[in-house]
């Protein structure tokens, strides 16, 4: 089995859109102050042996810009929610595309998505990506301050180094709660757990859960994300919508990062 996925770049501008030619960064391309927005479609299935396709991408780009972009023409007009949106698009590209999406995931900025699976329509996913400065050390009290060099390198330093980290929750919510779980409801729950908590801290030093001398663990990027996700699963669970936090991805450079759960 393969995974292929198409991503359609589009903006939803005032009055009718030019078409461009420019599908990389966007078709139709921005008009003044337009929206932008990009769908990812991933298809999962069998490779066609003589075509070597999983799914021909112009059958793909032609549904979303001939039947999903007017439903989000109409959706910004009116002032839909995007997640009821994104819901009536992934229905209809289930029933045209050859191959059933395994999920459409719209992206309404770089740092904010909406993924849903038309298989499941009742559920969708919300992503966030937030940050926080920190400073830490990686130094292991089971190791000799040889071996704590050796394995750690410039990261075992004495009085430490910093980091711009890059936090993004991931959020399953039913789309039939009410009160919903929204973006703002994110936005207050992260700031509230995570970086008010560890925002211009030394790690080690100034938080509880990682200061190894009196019972927390090394603040490698490992630990932060599954420290992150124990600090936002109550809390977001404790919505009246109850929804689940199902994961936690940690930045420490745009290099490395780590998810909990994996």
């Amino acid at each position: 089995m393969h995974l292929l996925t198409r991503s359609v770049r589009f903006a939803i501008n005032e009055g009718v859109s030019a078409p461009g030619r420019n599908g990389y960064a966007g078709n139709p391309p921005v008009s003044g102050f337009g929206r932008w927005l990009e769908l990812v479609v991933t298809c999962r299935g069998t490779v066609d042996q003589a075509t070597g396709y999983l799914i021909d991408i112009k059958a793909v780009d032609s549904h979303v810009r001939n039947d999903a972009v007017p439903l989000f023409q109409q959706a910004v007009a009116s002032g839909e929610d995007p997640t009821l949106t994104l819901r009536a698009v992934a229905q209809i590209l289930a029933t045209k595309l050859p191959v059933t999406p395994q999920s459409v995931r719209l992206r309404l900025t770089p740092y904010h998505d909406i993924e849903m699976a038309p298989s499941d329509p009742s559920y969708a996913l919300i992503r966030q990506r937030f940050d926080f400065s920190a400073a830490h050390r990686l130094h292991s009290p089971a190791l000799s301050d040889a071996e704590n060099l050796k394995l750690y390198g410039k990261c075992n330093n004495p009085r430490g180094h910093g980091h711009n980290y890059i936090v993004q929750p991931v959020v399953k919510v039913r789309l039939d709660s009410h009160p919903a779980f929204s973006l703002v409801d994110l936005e207050a729950i992260t700031d509230q757990a995570v970086i008010q908590a560890f925002d211009h801290k030394h790690l080690n030093e100034d938080t509880p859960e990682f200061n190894v001398e009196k019972g927390g663990v090394l603040p490698s990027v490992e630990n932060i994300a599954r420290i992150c996700f124990g600090r936002l699963g109550p809390a977001i669970a404790a919505h009246p919508s109850r929804p689940t936090l199902e994961s936690v991805t940690v930045w420490e450079t745009d290099r490395t990062s780590a998810t909990y759960p994996g």
